[in-house]
């Protein structure tokens, strides 16, 4: 067999196996894609509801995060914060308390938008957290990471 021959045939089984390679990919990724849809906020039964996003600003020991003017105004209110510290799910209980919690469920990482009244839901698999991060519904079933948290004048501050 000539060089000419070898170059061919490696060019034929690189394509082959590149063609090969990518149609396997984008089944796993399609795959992946439709796992991790929405399953529990897409029910019409359900009652979940987007959080509002509220930037949170690290200072080396927490994330602070302003309550005027969000959610957090009200007992009951809840926001989802973000900052470069992490994702965490902040709801006040009492005029003068609040529960933080982190925002990534235990079940497969995903990040937590929703809420169905007190109860926040994962909108990757549907599993259901109370407001101080334990699991009410699966397939989850560990409970969510929590933080301490103050409040100082108008600003709430999740110890970390």
């Amino acid at each position: 067999m000539s060089d000419a021959e070898t170059l061919i045939s490696r060019r034929r089984f690189c394509t082959g196996a590149c063609s090969v390679a990518g149609a396997t990919l984008a089944t796993m990724f399609t795959a992946c894609g439709s796992s991790s849809s929405p399953s529990s906020p897409s029910d019409s039964s359900s009652n979940v509801v987007l959080l509002a996003k509220s930037a949170g600003v690290f200072t080396g020991a927490g994330v602070q995060v302003p309550v005027g003017g969000t959610a957090l105004a009200s007992v009951g209110g809840a926001v989802l914060v973000d900052s470069v510290a992490g994702v965490f799910l902040l709801s006040r209980t009492t005029q003068n308390a609040f529960s933080a919690i982190e925002a990534v469920c235990t079940h497969e990482g995903c990040t937590i938008t929703g809420a169905d009244g007190a109860i926040y839901v994962c909108p990757c698999h549907g599993s259901r957290y109370d407001r101080s991060g334990h699991v009410v519904g699966g397939p989850a079933t560990a409970s969510l990471r929590q933080y301490g948290s103050s409040l100082a004048g108008d600003v709430v501050t999740i110890a970390l």
